[in-house]
């Protein structure tokens, strides 16, 4: 089965042909996707993507967003996370890269989902862009105060942070970013992710995978993002697929597995 652990159909990029899109995926032989929340006032819009059978979702605030609502607390996830069709907490982190959040309210509203990861015992989605000493000290910090289940999502840090990481346990996703020409320090860091803890995403409609770069991304493309990591891992196709769809339903265990 073909997954695409991340993806944002209810973005507008697919306001005039988003059931195309789904049906496209399907016809790829795409058997499930996630579809992830940027904020928590756009959950509705996210879990209305998500009436499916084969597409589920999450609760979260980017950490672009984080300053639309710095007193989110770990109940407001909680309440929302009731939903059946949640099976994660996030999309959520640092990015100091546009720090379009003030730094330390993203690291404020950051703590509050890993609480609501830890008190749900779902997944924590997190994002991560230039933040890695930060982001290591807390992962590290509040894995001290209670564990919780992590995905660190669209990976491109640093080996350092994947290496804390590994060791509290975190899943690692691969995007189409591992296609680029010029990502060889993302190919690097791929070839020493544990190999039962790395899953497949497009985060359409962005970061299209060769040879669609440039486009707007879709599910249907998650083949090639999969191709890539058997050929950076030396697995086969078969076992990339097989690799892939067992660490996924080891961490989105919400989702019963067909």
């Amino acid at each position: 089965m073909l997954i695409d652990s991340h993806v944002n159909l209810h973005a507008p990029q697919f306001d005039e042909d988003r059931d195309a899109v789904i049906e496209r995926a399907r016809g790829a032989g795409v058997g499930l996707m996630v579809n992830i929340c940027d904020r928590v006032s756009n959950f509705t819009a996210c879990r209305a993507v998500a009436d499916a059978d084969d597409i589920w979702c999450t609760v979260g605030t980017h950490p672009h967003e984080a300053k639309e609502n710095p007193e989110l607390s770990p109940g407001d996830l909680v309440a929302l996370a009731a939903d059946p069709r949640v099976v994660g907490i996030g999309e959520c982190g640092l990015d100091f890269h546009y720090d379009l959040s003030p730094r330390d309210i993203q690291a404020k509203v950051f703590r509050a989902h890993v609480a609501a990861a830890r008190e749900t015992g779902l997944p924590l989605v997190v994002h991560t862009r230039e933040a890695d000493d930060q982001m290591g000290e807390i992962l590290e910090a509040e894995y001290a105060n209670g564990p919780f289940r992590l995905l660190m999502h669209c990976y491109t840090s640093g080996g350092e942070l994947a290496r804390r990481a590994a060791e509290l346990g975190a899943w690692f996703s691969v995007s189409g970013i591992a296609t680029f020409k010029a990502a060889d320090d993302v190919r690097a860091v791929i070839r020493e992710m544990p190999a039962e803890r790395i899953i497949v995403e497009t985060d359409c409609p962005y970061l299209a995978p060769v040879p669609y770069r440039g486009r707007r991304n879709e599910p249907a493309y998650v083949g090639h993002v999969l191709a890539k990591l058997a050929e950076i891992r030396g697995w086969s196709p078969d076992e990339a697929e097989a690799r892939t769809t067992d660490a996924f339903f080891a961490l989105f265990d919400r989702i019963p597995r067909p």
